[in-house]
């Protein structure tokens, strides 16, 4: 039952925001009594709660994890893309929840985020460095600010996708979407052509992220003679 109050709360907050949102509601769309809800959740405020650490607590869990299979050489980008995405696809309501709480309680999610994302988007900016020092990661790549814009873009781009994806199409497609931002987040972040797929793997960086040297095209006639005498 908790799970299913969480799953329904995060979707009435989404949409209604908490303060529009009565505990009623939520307990009839569980389909059990307030009194029942309440059981579980003392309060409308350590529901609230409940939900914001649901949606945030999960990457101190996650992370790690992807971390570690990162030194050693796998999928670190493919990885934590593939958590992010999973997560959020799975229930767009929750990264319109965030989107309306960091508008709503902008004081309170800074002082979720510092404490509960800060410490991790700093470990993970010392493996995209480590990347830049392998000649993996482009160099002029700010590792702290690429991953705020980053998972800005995911958030509020699954956020809205439903909304915005009207104007790329008649039939709203969200994983087009997902796969244009992945697409995007990926070529910022790695260097394209020529790089060594074991430079790639010490620095922690997935085999499949490196992309392999581009087909010579056909050498225009007098092509070579010209570059040996400079023209």
């Amino acid at each position: 039952m908790r799970a299913r109050v969480l799953e329904e709360a995060t979707r009435l907050f989404a949409a209604q925001g908490y303060d529009g949102t009565p505990l009623q509601q939520i307990a009839e769309a569980v389909g059990v009594r307030k009194p029942s809800l309440l059981y579980h959740f003392p309060s409308k405020d350590a529901l609230r709660q409940a939900v914001l650490d649901a949606l945030l607590s999960r990457w101190a869990d996650v992370l790690p994890r992807l971390l570690m299979a990162a030194g050693q050489g796998d999928q670190i980008f493919e990885g934590m893309v593939r958590e992010a995405v999973g997560f959020f696809t799975a229930d767009p309501n929750r990264a319109r929840l965030l989107v309306r709480e960091l508008l709503d309680h902008p004081q309170e999610m800074k002082v979720r985020l510092l404490t509960q994302l800060r410490p991790w988007i700093e470990v993970i900016a010392r493996y995209l460095r480590r990347g830049q020092e392998m000649g993996v990661v482009r160099a002029e790549l700010d590792p702290e600010a690429y991953l705020v814009v980053v998972a800005n873009l995911l958030v509020t781009g699954i956020a809205s996708t439903e909304l915005l994806g009207v104007l790329v199409a008649s039939e709203p497609d969200p994983e087009r979407q997902v796969r244009e931002l992945v697409r995007v987040a990926h070529d910022a972040l790695f260097v394209s052509k020529e790089i060594v797929p074991g430079r790639a793997a010490r620095a922690g960086v997935p085999p499949t992220a490196v992309a392999k040297p581009a087909g010579r095209a056909p050498a225009r006639r007098g092509g070579a003679r010209a570059a040996r005498h400079g023209r």
